[in-house]
């Protein structure tokens, strides 16, 4: 058994893209946790297992594993750097002495590393820091250093936070240095970092007595089920121990372990016991929810619950009711909706589930957060409607307040213009307006997260693609007035059947559609967006007549315009409040809320 003093637990910690998963890739190879013939030596991204990790090149969901270097045992948690999952972040962080702040050389501290610092720092972990991407040929080290000094002197709870070591890294390579080194292209190891996490990050405080652990996460498998995953607070764990499972809400579960896994690499090895301060996970515990003690029965003692940030934007998932319904998707009934939802509700610890009707509301920390959940349940074969994002409101002494997030935005200059114009028109404040030193423009605005949601792909749009945005939660404040609507009418189908060139070329005229040649509508679906303000319907399945007449021009030959297919969130960011979105695991169809045209009219009066 390894004594605490020979354990470190650290957790790695950056904003989106500064190369935290790439660092752990190089941790795992060079403390040479796989054979040199395992597949996972040529493999990069290691720690990103999810489909939806690898496409969208973003950690969702936090991962920890455990490297053995020199005789010293290190568990590292790979954790998300998005603020859509910020629950990720927090429960994580529980379970470490210490944290490595990974830090772009060229970019510097972000929105991103300011929320996972503030939150490392309140619970007291002990820094390192690790400038990476030294080989950048746009870095700039000492101005990075002095952000950082900044950004240190803002958030550090204590005196002795502002004494942070500082390394230099190229994690892509696997090399970093004590100093910055006058040529990174030198040879080098991540020797440095080893040394860091043992000699900068304390070991975990031994406590002997009665069994506590803090269930900080859940992950399942098909043979022993689930798995409850925490660090041992207090005592030992060991195989068949009976113990005591402690909820939130007072209630008290006599159980068994049945048996006792560390991590070693990206895989679990059984051990017969482990001592305070080592991460383990549990099996034989199936009751466990996020935020339970797992306490020894001599002397139960519960440990403080996990809090987890409120959550700010929720959406209604309900059973598809569209006259295509049940012919794409595997499941689709509410029953089959709910228990989907109520298994993610077990991991997801910031996501919210109510009833309503036979639909749910979902909340959670985001627009990404639920896209995300969306996107996992459509690729499970699950077919539902969705319905616009709403905001989250709060009542404070008597008072509806809103949450507001800070928004920072990095264009070319060419494009301040249209930037400020729509944010002018969302009633954002301009707080701080800066050249970086790559010659773009970053904006720092503090707006509403009712008048973010949308925001992202209207200015992908007007900035050709070339935004960078990064928002994170400012408080709230009180609610504000109804923000004007800013996109145009909906062009609808008229009728069911199948679309035609020779309807949809007509309909080009009117605005830009969303669907092609020979594709079957329904009445009430959204085909287009029209240029006007204004709704219209359209008749996209017109047959051209044929006549004895033959015309020299057209010889039933369309030249139709290549239509424009919205992704997942550009659907969900398109929508109204009388609009849904259906999702199949093969469509996605936007949607009139009320399909009949005379009952859409008597709704808009009413």
């Amino acid at each position: 058994m390894t004594h605490s003093d020979k354990i470190r637990n650290i957790a790695i910690i950056a904003h989106v893209d500064h190369g935290k998963t790439t660092l752990v890739d190089g941790l795992l190879k060079q403390s040479n946790t796989f054979r040199e013939n395992q597949a996972e030596m040529s493999q990069e991204l290691i720690m990103d297992s999810g489909d939806q990790e690898r496409e969208r090149g973003i950690t969702i969901t936090a991962k920890q594993t455990t490297i053995y270097w020199n005789d010293y045992k290190i568990n590292i948690i790979d954790t998300p750097g998005h603020a859509d999952f910020s629950g990720e972040v927090e429960r994580t962080l529980n379970m470490a002495d210490g944290v490595l702040l990974v830090v772009d050389a060229q970019e510097g501290p972000m929105p991103q590393t300011k929320f996972v610092l503030s939150k490392a720092l309140e619970l007291g972990l002990r820094p390192v820091v690790v400038i990476n991407k030294i080989d950048k040929p746009a870095r700039r080290i000492a101005e990075v250093e002095d952000e950082l000094a900044d950004l240190f002197l803002e958030l550090a709870t204590d005196e002795s936070q502002l004494h942070y070591p500082v390394y230099y890294a190229v994690a892509r390579e696997g090399k970093a240095w004590n100093e910055m080194p006058e040529d990174p292209v030198s040879t080098a190891s991540l020797e440095p970092i080893f040394q860091a996490i043992v000699g900068d990050i304390d070991a975990p405080l031994a406590s002997s007595g009665s069994l506590q652990l803090v269930v900080a996460a859940l992950a399942r498998d098909n043979f022993l089920g689930k798995y409850a995953i925490g660090r041992v607070a207090r005592g030992e764990v060991s195989k068949n121990l009976q113990v005591v499972l402690m909820k939130a809400d007072g209630t008290v579960i006599n159980l068994k372990i049945e048996k006792v896994f560390v991590s070693r690499g990206l895989g679990r090895e059984e051990v017969d016991m482990a001592g305070s301060g080592d991460i383990v996970a549990l099996t034989g515990i199936a009751e466990a929810h996020i935020g339970d003690t797992v306490a020894g029965r001599d002397n139960p003692e519960a440990l403080p619950v996990i809090a987890v940030e409120a959550p700010t934007i929720s959406m209604y998932l309900g059973p598809n009711t569209s006259p295509m319904k049940g012919r794409e998707g595997e499941f689709n009934t509410s029953r089959q909706l709910g228990e989907r939802l109520q298994r993610e509700l077990e991991t997801n610890v910031a996501l919210k589930v109510r009833d309503e009707g036979i639909g749910f509301i979902i909340s959670g920390r985001g627009e990404l957060h639920l896209s995300v959940l969306i996107e996992s349940m459509r690729r499970e074969g699950y077919e539902f409607e969705v319905g616009r994002p709403q905001v989250v409101t709060i009542t404070e002494d008597g008072q509806e307040k809103e949450p507001v997030e800070e928004l920072l935005v990095e264009i070319g200059a060419e494009f301040v213009g249209v930037v400020s114009q729509e944010m002018g028109l969302r009633r954002a404040e301009l707080v701080k307006q800066e050249q970086t030193s790559s010659g773009l423009t970053r904006m720092t605005y503090i707006i509403t997260t009712r008048a973010l949601i949308g925001l992202r792909n209207l200015l992908l749009t007007a900035t050709k693609g070339t935004v960078i945005m990064h928002s994170l939660p400012h408080g709230y404040q009180p609610l504000g007035a109804k923000l004007t609507a800013t996109r145009n009418g909906a062009l609808i189908a008229f009728e069911a059947g199948t679309t035609t060139p020779y309807a949809l070329e007509t309909a080009e005229a009117r605005g830009e559609l969303f669907v092609g040649p020979g594709t079957e509508v329904y009445g009430g679906m959204i085909v287009g967006l029209y240029n006007r303000q204004e709704d219209l319907e359209i008749n996209v399945c017109k047959e051209k007549h044929l006549t004895n007449m033959r015309s020299k021009s057209s010889d039933g030959t369309v030249q139709l315009t290549p239509y424009t297919q919205l992704s997942l969130e550009q659907c969900i960011d398109f929508l109204n409040d009388d609009e849904l979105l259906e999702v199949t695991p093969k469509s996605l169809r936007l949607r009139k809320r009320y399909l009949e045209s005379n009952e859409r009219k008597r709704h808009a009066k009413g």
